[in-house]
């Protein structure tokens, strides 16, 4: 295993939840990952913000990691979950919260509902 899939799998590995971004949740740095931070942001999701622009290694190895091609991409227990389309479709379909209730994962479940309502 190369030294960045090490990097990767000891960062998904630590953390409950981590979210591959261009930018970090304070500061995202490409639509796209402001969307899904926004959501986690929103619902008090405790996340751990890995920001691809700082390190191209990370940037080029995650995408091989998950064979998925874009970013930003969410790890929930260790499991590969999606890109941007992924989260917002699983937000606005209540998968998301029925994920994170699955895995233990802390969310505000009132703030998910008022994500749905507003994009209803």
């Amino acid at each position: 295993m190369s030294d960045t899939n090490t990097r990767i799998s000891e960062t998904i590995g630590a953390n409950d939840v981590v979210l591959f971004m261009k930018g970090t949740k304070t500061m995202p740095q490409c639509g796209f990952s402001s969307r899904v931070a926004g959501v986690l942001n929103y619902m008090g999701v405790d996340y751990a913000d890995v920001n691809v622009l700082a390190d191209e290694d990370i940037r080029q190895g995650i995408k091989e990691f998950s064979d998925w091609p874009t970013i930003p991409q969410l790890y929930v227990k260790g499991e590969f979950v999606g890109g941007c389309d992924i989260i917002t479709e699983m937000t606005l379909s209540g998968e998301l919260d029925t994920m994170f209730d699955q895995q233990g994962v802390a969310y505000d479940k009132d703030a998910a509902d008022k994500i749905r309502e507003a994009n209803g």
